[in-house]
């Protein structure tokens, strides 16, 4: 499904002539492929969805980094570009969970796993990873299951 929406949308923004659409697009669809050789590596025949949610979510976290660098550097041009592009690929992201919503998906994961202390981070990561790829910033889950297992 994600494919076919990044491919429908990849020529719908080509009939538009709508050039930043395309470029981001494209940058996905190249990063999809690249999924799909390591994906065929590893004997499956593509990425699964998850892991192109997961792709799709570094693009944009590398994209706001950049952003803080270009304002620092005085170029609000560059970081327009790149908050143009974090625009793009957000919309074939699901919906992202608030941060209240976080914290209790985070709170019930902890009790599934029965993870008790800072050792089980991993577990916990794990299954979240499994339950809420493409809606959760793990970055951000990270400090707050810290917060919770201290």
């Amino acid at each position: 499904m994600l494919r076919d929406d990044l491919q429908n949308s990849l020529k719908e923004a080509m009939k538009n002539r709508d050039t930043q659409t395309v470029n981001a697009v494209r940058l996905i669809i190249a990063g999809q492929k690249e999924k799909d050789v390591e994906a065929r590596g590893k004997g499956l025949e593509k990425a699964s969805d998850d892991v192109l949610l997961a792709m799709m979510q570094s693009m944009i976290k590398q994209r706001n980094e950049s952003i803080k660098i270009y304002q620092s550097g005085n170029r609000p041009d560059l970081a327009e570009k790149e908050q143009s592009e974090i625009d793009v690929i957000s919309r074939f992201l699901p919906k992202q969970l608030s941060a209240e919503e976080t914290e209790a998906a985070i709170k019930a994961v902890v009790s599934e796993v029965g993870a008790a202390s800072i050792k089980d981070m991993g577990k916990v990561m794990g299954a979240l990873k499994n339950k809420y790829a493409g809606q959760m910033d793990f970055g951000s889950a990270s400090a707050i299951i810290k917060k919770i297992l201290a």
